[in-house]
Formats: C-alpha cells, structure tokens, sequence
C-alpha cells in the first residue's frame, strides 16, 4: 500500500471535479451569509458532515439534490470567481497538476449575471487560482468544462459558450444531470454543432444506467470521454480463462476511449457497497484507459490523494499503478496535444521518478 504522504506528493490529473461539488464548507456559509440563503447547519464541521451524510443515500437522485445549496449560494460572478480561485489551491494544495472544473453555466446565472459573465468569472478565478499556487510553489493548469443538464429541453446555447471561450480558460462540454429518463441523445443537436466545430466533450454515462447508455454516448453523441462509464462492467465476464469482454467493452478498451471513474462518489450513488467491491479493478485488468477523480469533494468528503489511498488499500494498487492511472489521465485530458506531452515529460514522470528515488 502507497502511503497517503507519498501520494500527496505525487503528482496527480483530475478530469472529473464538479466545481459546485467542491465548494469548502466555510465558503458555503460565507456565500449563503451574503444572499441571506439558509443551510441546514451553521458550522462548517457541521455543514461538511450535513454534506456527506445527505449525499450518502445511495440513489443518483438524492446526491444530486445537495446541489441546491451549493448552487443557491453561487448565482454572482464575485461567488463564482472565489470558488474557481479556492478550487484550483485546494487541487494544487493536494499535488495536482491540471484539473479540469466542470461546471453548468445556466444554473448559475442570476439578476446582472448572464452565460457569458459567469463563464469569465470562473476564468478569472482560475487565473488567480493558478498565480496564487505558483507563488505558494504549486504550478498548476485548470481550465473548465461547460456543462449541460440532460433534463433542460435544449443545451445548445451551452454547447456553443463552449466552442465561443475554447481558446478562452474552456476545455471542452459535457453533459450531466439525472440519467434516468434523460439519455444523452435527446441532445443530438449539441452534439452535432459541438463535432462540426472541432470541440472536445464528454458525456456522463454508464453510472445510474447500463451499457446501453455508454453505447449512446459514443456511437450517437460521439463522447471522446466518457463520465463514470463503470457500468461497462455489465460487458465482461469473470471465467476460468480470464476475463472476456463483449463487443461494446472491447470497442471501448480497443479505440482507448478514457473512463472518468470515481470511486467514493460512486460507492454514494449505489454503484457498490465498497471500495472493495467497485468494478474498476476489473476495468484496469482488462486494460480499458481508465482515470481516477473525486466527481464532488464536498459530497464525499475526499481528494484524490484519498481516492488513490483507498484504491491502493483495497487492490494493492503501488506507485507504478498509480502513475499509469494519471498517465492515462494526462493522455485523455482535453489540452492540445503538445501541452499533453510536456504535462507527461516534464511534470508526471519526472515526479514519480522522484519519489521512487526517494522511497
């Protein structure tokens, strides 16, 4: 098992941080202070605990109704460029080195705040974010990802902010919400505009449906990654010879497109009853380019040093698993291709070389 200081020091890639999801609880009563929005707890131990208890329920449903606080509290372009700023030091703080903070724009807007001021908002906490790290000897690159509800009739208008501030802070789309009723393809138009454009996006997929909804998200959305995914699982078999994978897992593992899988949000939506039993083990043996993230620090009360503790608790995962992992991570993030290869070169395996020699 890697030690949790070895991890901390490791340089590490999130690609699946909801920024409303990561919010410090201080900062929560802070926000609700100034636009006078009640929380159920008026401390921030009590409120952290208020969070994840309310989010450990076992139904995609339920976790995602916490999202009304922190949603509630950050409808200003002032709230939003102190969370974007506060999620890239928590990050660098915890040794990551790019992260990716998606985020839905048209839940966030409010009386003097449209699409395009909340996006450039969180651009510039970014940017304070990633000068305030330096400056505190923690280089990091964050950038956001524009976010869709499945549930709203049309996301277009979102799909296209993505395409207009790509070049401005903007990885790339996704799309997020409740599954249930809401497949990814009822979006096709966005979709379609985002492909036509040249754009990067993923599509959460595979966590509160099964394959079907990873088979939609690839052959009629065309996700280049895909969020969760870790029903691809219902896809392969344990037998005596091994483990053998239908057609849709092995067109996933074959075209190497990345699985964004986070453990302890996932235990809290009802995808396993422990870290033990989570089927990213059987991802990883069957060679699938899979990620690691938190989804929500706040809800599952997490970082992904403790994400890669309990993984290397529970599967004896060592450091070289580990930076396969975040190579996986580096290859699959949404940065042009030259930036990738310097993030790998020059950041990760220079890292992790430091730290075997240290060991």
């Amino acid at each position: 098992m890697v030690d949790i200081h070895t991890l901390r020091a490791a340089p590490k890639v999130a690609l699946h941080d909801h920024l409303d999801g990561g919010l410090r609880p201080q900062s929560v009563i802070d926000l609700a202070a100034e636009v006078g929005h009640e929380l159920p707890a008026a401390d921030a131990e009590s409120l952290g605990d208020w969070f994840f208890e309310a989010a450990d329920s076992g139904t995609l449903v339920r976790y995602l109704e916490t999202f009304d606080h922190t949603i509630a509290v950050t409808r200003t372009a002032s709230a939003l460029h102190r969370v974007a700023k506060e999620f890239v030091e928590d990050q660098a703080a915890d040794g990551v080195v790019y992260a990716e903070a998606r985020w839905a724009p048209a839940q966030h807007v409010g009386p003097g705040l449209g699409l395009g001021e909340a996006i450039e908002a969180v651009r510039d906490g970014l940017a304070e974010g990633m000068q305030t790290a330096a400056e505190a000897g923690h280089d990091i690159i964050a950038r956001q990802i524009i976010t869709g509800m499945r549930q709203h009739v049309d996301v277009l208008d979102i799909a296209d902010l993505a395409v207009r501030y790509r070049d401005d802070s903007v990885a790339g789309f996704d799309i997020a919400g409740p599954e249930d009723g809401f497949p990814p393809s009822r979006h096709q138009r966005s979709f379609d505009r985002l492909r036509a454009a040249n754009a990067r996006f993923t599509v959460h997929a595979g966590e509160a449906h099964g394959v079907r909804s990873i088979w939609e998200a690839v052959h009629l959305c065309g996700a280049q990654r895909i969020g969760h995914g870790v029903r691809l699982v219902d896809d392969i078999s344990e037998t005596a010879d091994g483990l053998q994978l239908g057609r849709m897992a092995a067109y996933i593992r074959d075209l190497r497109i990345p699985l964004e899988v986070c453990p302890s949000s996932n235990l809290q939506t009802g995808i396993a009853p422990s870290i033990a039993e989570h089927p990213i083990d059987v991802l990883v043996r069957a060679g699938m380019r899979v990620t690691v993230s938190c989804d929500n620090r706040l809800m599952s009360r997490t970082s992904l040093s403790r994400e890669f503790s309990l993984l290397s608790e529970a599967f004896g995962y060592d450091l070289d698993t580990i930076e396969w992992i975040t190579l996986n991570s580096a290859k699959s993030a949404f940065l042009p291709h030259d930036q990738r290869l310097a993030l790998i070169n020059e950041v990760i395996k220079p890292g992790y070389a430091r730290l075997r020699t240290a060991g």
